[in-house]
């Protein structure tokens, strides 16, 4: 009958759906991580620790996400490929924005780095203004000073954030490496989620 799907062939075995991992799961693994790495060494110990693991994941998922693609060409290729098919299957989304100065210099702009979402600083809250005894104007607006980060507070979670951006220079480093392409890679949280990439070809 029209519409009816026909039965598998005999001896025809269903294939099983891959093994996916939760995205909250990533997130969480991600950031016990880190902080798992800074409670056993600190400073720039847990920083390399972190970027050594990074380094390898990066070089299977490259092998992994190249598998069955045609080789890939020169560096600026290679970086493309980066800032939009890797960035996509790992952070779903490309890259923003990438510039390169021509002399081995690559930035990677990525305006809401998925990793470092849940780390945005808040405003200041209500009950510190109130605190103050600044009343809100009639009008409604106000005072001067209301809803202004903490200096200290927003330093202490770029801080963090810097920490949690060990593990993803070594994805891209180690990804790159495992292309052909030796490089460093710097990230600089600059206003949080926002997050720049900075990639220095060696020679």
């Amino acid at each position: 009958m029209a519409g009816l799907v026909p039965a598998p062939s005999p001896g025809v075995v269903a294939k099983k759906p891959a093994r996916r991992c939760a995205e909250v799961c990533l997130e969480l693994l991600c950031v016990e991580s880190v902080r798992i790495f800074h409670e056993k060494q600190s400073g720039p110990a847990a920083a390399a620790a972190l970027e050594a693991v990074g380094f390898r994941v990066g070089q299977q998922l490259a092998e992994r996400y190249t598998r069955d693609k045609p080789r890939l060409g020169d560096t600026l290729e290679i970086i493309k490929f980066v800032c939009k098919d890797f960035w996509q299957a790992l952070f779903k989304k490309q890259v923003d924005n990438l510039k390169t100065n021509h002399r081995g210099v690559y930035v990677l702009q990525d305006n809401g780095f998925r990793w470092l979402q849940r780390l945005s600083p808040p405003s200041a809250p209500a009950s510190a203004t109130a605190a103050a005894g600044a009343p809100a104007s009639s009008a409604g607006s106000l005072p001067p000073g209301a809803g202004a980060v903490d200096p200290a507070r927003e330093e202490a979670v770029r801080q963090l954030a810097l920490s949690h951006l060990h593990l993803p220079c070594g994805i891209v480093r180690g990804a790159l490496c495992h292309l052909g392409v030796s490089c460093s890679v710097e990230a600089d949280p600059k206003q949080l989620p926002s997050c720049t990439f900075t990639v220095r070809i060696m020679a």
